[in-house]
C-alpha cells in the first residue's frame, strides 16, 4: 500500500494554478479532489455564462486540459479554440462541451463527470457551487462591484468579498474536505481563484471541523497585480483563516523565506518549472506533497 491509495487529498482554487496542482497530485487518482472556483465572469465563459446562464465552466475546463494523459482525437476537441470574425471567435470547444452537457445532464457535476469518463481523468472534480454566483467587492472607499474581471481591475484596496447571490456548496466537495488527510490551498489569483470557494459557509466549516487534516497554503512564484498584488502574504493568510472560521494554516509552502511570519509554520522549498520559473513544476509539487503528508 503506498500514500497514493492511503491518504486522501483536497485541492481548492481554480484557473492554472489548480490545474498545476492536480496535475501533481495524479497518482492520487481518485484520492485527490479538486474544488473548482466557478465565479469568472470572462472570456468564453463570461460570454457563454452572459447568454446561457449557468456556472462558469473555464476553470474546470483549465483542469480537465492539464490532467489530460493520452492525447485523443477528444482531448483535442476538447482543448480547441475558434478562431476568426463571427460569433465563434475565442470560444473554446470544451466550454461548449461543457455548457451542452449542463443542459442534457441533471446536475453540472453529471455534466464534469461524463467528460471526465470520456478523457479518461481520474482525479475527482467537483465544482465549488452548481448555483450561478458571481464575485461581488466592496472596496476600502466604499464602492461595490460586481463580476470577476471588475475585482481584478479594482484600484482602490478591499475591504470585502461576498458571493451574489449566496449559494449553496456542492456536497460531494464538502464530504471530500470532511475526509481529507490535507486540504490545500493555491496556488493561483487570491481573490478570484482560491477566495471563492471559502467564501462558501459550508466549505470554511468543513474546514474548521478537520482537525486531523493539514491546512496547506501554496504561495505563487510571481507577483499578483491589481487588488490582490497589493496584499501583503500575512493578509492573504489572515483572510484565509477568517473564511475558514479562525481555522490556523498548518503550513506555508513557497520559494522564498518569510521572518516576518513569525506565527506560521513556512516550509521553503525549490517549486519552480525548469524552463519556466514562474509556473510550478508538478513533480516538485508531488515531492513537497508527499513529504508534508509523511511528516
Amino acid at each position: 500500500m503506498t500514500i497514493y491509495t492511503t491518504k486522501k487529498v483536497v485541492a481548492i482554487g481554480g484557473g492554472h494554478g489548480l490545474g498545476r496542482m492536480l496535475a501533481a497530485l495524479k497518482d492520487f487518482g481518485s484520492n485527490a479532489t479538486g474544488i473548482v472556483t466557478t465565479t469568472d465572469n470572462g472570456g468564453s465563459t463570461g460570454r457563454i455564462r452572459h447568454c446561457q446562464g449557468g456556472i462558469a465552466w473555464g476553470d474546470t475546463r483549465n483542469c480537465v486540459n492539464q490532467l489530460i494523459t493520452e492525447p485523443s482525437i477528444s482531448s483535442m476537441m476538447f482543448e480547441y479554440r475558434f478562431r476568426g470574425t463571427g460569433e465563434l471567435d475565442g470560444h473554446n470547444l470544451g466550454n461548449l462541451m461543457l455548457t451542452a452537457l449542463d443542459n442534457l445532464s441533471v446536475r453540472p457535476l453529471d455534466a464534469i463527470n461524463l467528460i471526465r469518463n470520456m478523457l479518461k481523468v481520474d482525479i475527482n472534480l467537483v465544482p465549488m457551487s452548481e448555483h450561478p454566483s458571481d464575485l461581488k467587492a466592496l472596496s476600502k472607499d466604499g464602492k461595490w462591484v460586481t463580476g470577476e474581471t471588475s475585482v481584478d481591475e479594482m484600484e482602490a484596496d478591499l475591504q470585502r468579498l461576498d458571493l451574489d447571490p449566496e449559494v449553496p456548496a456542492t456536497k460531494e466537495g464538502v464530504s471530500a474536505i470532511e475526509q481529507a488527510d490535507m486540504i490545500i490551498l493555491g496556488p493561483g489569483s487570491f481573490l478570484t481563484s482560491i477566495m471563492p470557494p471559502l467564501l462558501l459557509p459550508e466549505i470554511g466549516r468543513a474546514i474548521a471541523d478537520n482537525a486531523k487534516a493539514k491546512l496547506v497554503f501554496v504561495e505563487n512564484l510571481s507577483p499578483e497585480y491589481g487588488p490582490a498584488g497589493r496584499m501583503t502574504l500575512k493578509e492573504k493568510l489572515e483572510w484565509c483563516e477568517r473564511a475558514c472560521q479562525a481555522r490556523k494554516i498548518d503550513v506555508v509552502l513557497g520559494a522564498q523565506e518569510h521572518p516576518e511570519l513569525a506565527s506560521w509554520n513556512c516550509v521553503q522549498a525549490d517549486l519552480a518549472s525548469p524552463n519556466r520559473d514562474w509556473r510550478h513544476d508538478r513533480q516538485k509539487l508531488n515531492n513537497a506533497v508527499i513529504e508534508l503528508l509523511t511528516q
